[in-house]
Parts: C-alpha cells; structure tokens; sequence
C-alpha cells in the first residue's frame, strides 16, 4: 500500500496550485494528513521529487515547502507568479483585460496563481506561445518589440503552479508551446520537465543548436550533473563530453530572430 501511495501521489505531480491538505484528500482515501510533514509517505515523495530536480533531499522545512511548490503544491497564490509578454486575451474579465493593456502598452505582465483560478472571462486564443526558462530573454523581446511582441511566457527556472496552470490552460486552447532554456544539467532537467507536465515542443534545443552555439560561445561553466533529454538521444552525451554549457541568454539573439517573424512590425531583415 505504501508504495502504490508513493507512486499515486507522484502520478498526480504537478498539481494545479492545490493546498496539500486538499491535494492528499483527494487522493489517498480521503486522509487530508497523509502527506503531513515527516510523514512516511511525505518523505519517499519528497526524495523522489528531489531526484527528479536534480537536488540533495530538503534538510529543512523551507527545503520541504520549496520542492512541494516545484510540484505545484502551494500555500500561497499571491506569491506564486508566472511572468507573461505579448498575450492579449479575449474577454471582459479583469485579467483579460489587464494582460491586454499591459502588452498594448509594451509592458511585461506578472500573473498570480489566484488570478489564474479566479480569472473572469479570459479567452486564450490559439497559436504558438515560446517559453523561456530566463526572465531576461523576455526583457530583451519586450525591449525590441514592445507592443509587438510575440506571446511568451517565462519559467523563471522549474515552472512553479501558476506557470504549470497557464501553460495548460494555453495548450488546451490549441497554443503550439516551444520552449527554450539553458544547455546544462539543470537546464535539460527543466526543458524535460516542461515538456511532460504541459506538452510543449522544444525550440533551438537540439544537439545541433547546441553545437552552433558553442561555435558563437567557445567558453562558458561547466554544465553539472546531466540527465539524458528524451527529445533528443545525443544531446546529453554531446553535453557531458563538451563538459561546457550555454546559457539561455548567449543564445538571445538567435530567439529573438525566430520572434521577429512573429511580429509583423518587426520582421527579420531581407
């Protein structure tokens, strides 16, 4: 029993913003403290979820609260924020209507995990969305583009619930996800993580984008711990074997071209 519960609880991950309380109701017979901290169970879900992120199991309780919020289990939906730029959302509910003054204006828009929930009338339309796992490249695209820019929508590193819960509600309007971040260790982690919890496709994360950019960027730290990527067999030996990584932001010029045929005031040059 105890591991069919350990591999239910994992089977459900990510949850959608759900306190862990309700989360446990609904999954383990009713019982809203079976995954109490320092419960049996807490703990085996909590070092497989470590195993999976690539980290040392929490020594702490903010340790334990940080990997149960990586899982989209979470406690506060203020603080738990996904940055946005380019949606422009169809309704007349008040985070429709913000996102869309917010992007006309050329501005970046934070979205809270209890908006998300709590939307109004919000009307994603279908087409492609590009997911950066930096804050920065968004700042870049938001600076070329402005009120032209292209929808994205950041990670800010492992999606928390309310990136989770975007990206879903996005796919489920028929939105083409591809997403981008850094060739390293933590990096293909989060990229494979993204793809399985929300079905997004990649962008520029091969093995031959990744070769293309260490010709562009010799130099660079080293990539720690790599885990194999299950879109691309070589990518993780190639990486390994380089023994250097690059960052999402030596690739910003390449993404942003990609963007620029997105934006019909800014195209690519001829």
């Amino acid at each position: 029993r105890f591991l069919d519960d350990t591999l239910t609880v994992l089977a459900a991950l990510p949850a959608e913003g759900l306190p862990l309380p309700v989360f446990a109701t609904r999954l383990l017979a009713g019982d809203a403290h079976a995954l109490d901290d320092g419960t049996r169970l807490s703990t085996a879900v909590l070092r497989a979820l470590a195993a999976l992120h690539g980290t040392d199991p929490p020594a702490s309780a903010a340790d334990r609260r940080a990997l149960w919020a990586l899982a989209g289990i979470a406690d506060d939906a203020l603080s738990a924020t996904v940055l946005t730029a380019g949606l422009r959302p169809e309704g007349t509910g008040a985070v429709a209507r913000a996102l869309t003054v917010l992007t006309d204006a050329g501005h970046a828009a934070h979205i809270t995990l209890a908006q998300l929930r709590d939307p109004g009338e919000l009307l994603l339309a279908p087409g492609p969305v590009h997911i950066t796992e930096n804050p920065s490249i968004v700042a870049l695209a938001v600076g070329r583009f402005g009120p032209s820019c292209p929808p994205l929508v950041c990670t800010a590193g492992w999606p928390n619930s309310a990136a989770v819960l975007l990206l879903r509600r996005l796919a489920a309007t028929g939105a083409t996800l591809r997403y981008h971040g850094d060739f390293d260790g933590e990096g293909l982690r989060i990229a494979a993580y993204v793809r399985a919890t929300t079905g997004a496709g990649l962008w520029r994360m091969s093995t031959t984008d990744y070769l293309s950019a260490r010709t562009a960027a010799p130099t660079g730290p080293p990539p720690g711990r790599v885990t194999d990527a299950p879109w691309d067999a070589e990518l993780a030996t190639v990486l390994r074997k380089s023994g250097v990584a690059v960052l999402e932001e030596q690739m910003a010029d390449a993404l942003l071209e990609d963007l620029a045929d997105l934006s019909p005031d800014h195209p690519r040059p001829a």
